[in-house]
């Protein structure tokens, strides 16, 4: 097989949760233009529906259903749907993120635990439920969508001189446990032709204050925050036969800001 078409999704099926998102947008363009038929699935199904017309639009085959990563019934479900309609899952990628914490450090505990349940175990109970079907399969990938702050530490220096700050703790937390978690999964799944790693984006410039993108793009090798299409190519490469051989990796994809 040419080379270029091993990066080809044709025939197979992907799942990417939290698609409506910053970061969701352009990981369902990605699998969604490699050709896979592809779900769609969040709490907020109208903003979903929306992302989702605009593919069907250009021909592409995609479908928003409904989920809370917080309830493991209506996880089980979406899958079951999922399968029923397409038979196999080739392809789950794990974004969905909740953003309970608002305030940061002084917040209270309860947004803490509320926080762990959608991002910590969510995230375990949909691997676990898509991991089944691809475990009877004996083929599949997992991505999961991590930081690069699950990577290192705060650096109060982005945010001087901005009302901004970085001081979240679940988000660290949760990230940083993500990428070991990619790891047990790779391991776990392994045996059963399953491949399991994790994608560590940069800052993605959202119109922040400009002194805070400047601040930020030169702590970056590349000078500059991540865009509208910096994740395309990583996620097609990882759900693809591109990449049969890589799995428990962690890919920082943010312009070099973990290698100062």
């Amino acid at each position: 097989m040419n080379v270029i078409e091993t990066f080809s999704l044709r025939d197979k099926v992907a799942v990417v949760t939290g698609g409506a998102g910053l970061y969701g947008r352009q990981i369902v363009e990605a699998v969604a233009e490699a050709g896979a038929e592809t779900y769609i699935a969040s709490r907020n199904l109208e903003a979903l529906e929306a992302l989702a017309a605009t593919h069907r639009k250009k021909g592409e085959k995609v479908t928003a259903l409904r989920v809370d990563q917080a309830d493991e019934k209506s996880v089980l479900a979406l899958r079951d749907e999922i399968v029923a309609r397409s038979s196999r899952v080739d392809v789950l990628v794990n974004n969905a993120v909740a953003r309970p914490m608002k305030k940061g450090w002084d917040d209270d505990a309860a947004l803490f635990d509320e926080s762990m349940h959608v991002n910590a175990t969510g995230i375990f109970v949909v691997t676990r439920a898509f991991g089944e079907v691809m475990k009877r399969q004996r083929s599949g990938s997992i991505i999961n969508i991590s930081s690069m702050m699950g990577m290192v530490g705060v650096e109060p220096l982005n945010y001087a001189g901005t009302e901004m700050h970085g001081f979240y703790p679940d988000y660290f937390f949760h990230k940083g446990g993500m990428i070991n978690f990619t790891r047990f999964c790779a391991s776990y799944f392994g045996g059963f032709n399953v491949r399991v790693n994790c994608v560590s984006p940069g800052g993605l410039f959202s119109n922040q204050p400009a002194r805070f993108v400047k601040q930020y793009s030169e702590r970056t090798c590349l000078g500059r925050m991540a865009n509208q299409t910096d994740l395309k190519g990583v996620i097609v490469f990882l759900a693809s036969d591109a990449s049969l051989y890589v799995t428990g990796v962690n890919i920082p994809v943010d312009g070099g800001y973990t290698a100062k």
